[in-house]
């Protein structure tokens, strides 16, 4: 039976990879978007996620913990920052009140390809 619908591009051969950057693990696909903790460099400029912890495909590939020979290339899209998550401690009572914020530095990486 012959595959229809959006389906029918990207089902017969889906290659992704898990990677680990920032601490974090991110699901990647060619051509998909992520939003990782900051990267140095200029938009524009290629970046190499080295960290693979699981590559699949036909056939799926899962390192211990990393699977040999296998990079993520992509393309950093751009610079921003997240929302501000407030900290606010207080201790009742005893007028104990502090607030603070963070604003966490993210990268927008373009995936280009999965080697």
């Amino acid at each position: 039976m012959p595959l229809r619908g959006k389906c029918a591009a990207h089902c017969l051969f889906m290659a992704y990879a898990v990677i680990r950057t920032g601490g974090k693990q991110y699901r990647v696909e060619p051509g998909s978007l992520i939003r990782v903790e900051k990267l140095v460099g200029e938009v524009g400029s290629p970046v190499e996620f080295t960290e693979v912890l699981l590559a699949g495909g036909d056939a799926i590939r899962i390192g211990t913990p990393l699977v040999e020979g296998v990079t993520v290339r992509g393309e950093i899209v751009g610079h921003a920052r997240d929302k501000k998550v407030l900290i606010f401690k207080k201790k009742r009572r005893k007028n104990y009140r502090r607030r603070r914020g963070h604003r966490q530095s993210l990268t927008t990486v373009k995936v280009t390809e999965i080697a």
